[in-house]
């Protein structure tokens, strides 16, 4: 008679801790960009927004963090794996500092089209997961902000 191990949140496979912990940098590397931006951009209305994604994301990042450390693992700084989720992430930087809502919210879509494939890649490789129903709340999350970018950035494209 064998005994069946059942995955628990604190006993994830390496391959799925090592998702995670990408999941992890890339809600930094978008937090961050987000709290840059709001520091930036001209438009108050527009920076609050930023503020409140910034801390969404931190707020992920710290929720996956917590899981990579339970099952030993550590969020990686390694952006190989992330080159272009990264580089969206600089370029939406380098708009936002000239002040223009339509250009810091394209790129801000750029970034967030990054990390909700991301987001789609991990819960198809990790499906069935103890972390799934986590990620699916994230997905979800991740998915609502991209779309609010998205129709903001296409309301300044018509009055321009």
């Amino acid at each position: 008679m064998s005994i069946s191990t059942q995955e628990t949140k604190a006993t994830l496979p390496n391959e799925t801790v090592n998702k995670l912990a990408q999941l992890v940098q890339i809600n930094r590397d978008s937090a961050s960009g987000f709290q840059e931006a709001a520091e930036a951009i001209n438009d108050k209305s527009l920076a609050s927004d930023f503020r409140v994604w910034a801390v969404d994301r931190t707020r992920q990042a710290d929720e996956l963090n917590a899981l990579v450390e339970v099952n030993d693992g550590q969020a990686s700084d390694d952006r190989s794996w992330s080159a272009a989720v990264h580089q969206a992430w600089l370029k939406f930087r380098s708009v936002v500092s000239g002040g223009d809502a339509y250009a810091a919210l394209a790129e801000a879509e750029r970034g967030e089209d990054a990390i909700k494939e991301k987001y789609e890649d991990v819960l198809k490789e990790v499906a069935g997961s103890a972390a799934t129903d986590l990620l699916q709340q994230q997905y979800a999350n991740v998915k609502a902000v991209h779309d609010r970018v998205r129709d903001l950035r296409d309301a300044r494209k018509s009055k321009k």
